[in-house]
């Protein structure tokens, strides 16, 4: 399959993109390169390869999630405009 300039310019109108015709021409030629690189990929043969989502390990660039207790109760109530020394105390919502 080839991208003629036809159809780039057709593709242009729908984007309403204005092209001048050095960029037609010039995207015509990477289009009919993109497809010939997809063509080379449907050639080689997959079978017996188990499929993957990434070409690459995938490990965790995270902290590791850990329980810790950084605060005492009195120390979070001590902020509080309101409180009974347990809760933080606010406005009834109805």
């Amino acid at each position: 399959m080839e991208i003629t300039r036809e159809q780039v310019s057709r593709i242009a109108d729908l984007a309403r993109l204005e092209l001048e015709d050095e960029k037609i021409e010039k995207f015509a030629s990477q289009f009919n390169e993109i497809i010939g690189y997809m063509d080379k990929m449907n050639a080689i043969s997959t079978e017996g390869i188990i499929p993957m989502y990434s070409p690459s390990e995938n490990t965790s660039v995270l902290r590791d999630d850990v329980v810790k207790k950084e605060y005492n109760r009195e120390e979070l109530l001590a902020n509080a405009p309101k409180q009974d020394g347990k809760h933080f105390i606010v406005p009834k919502i109805l």
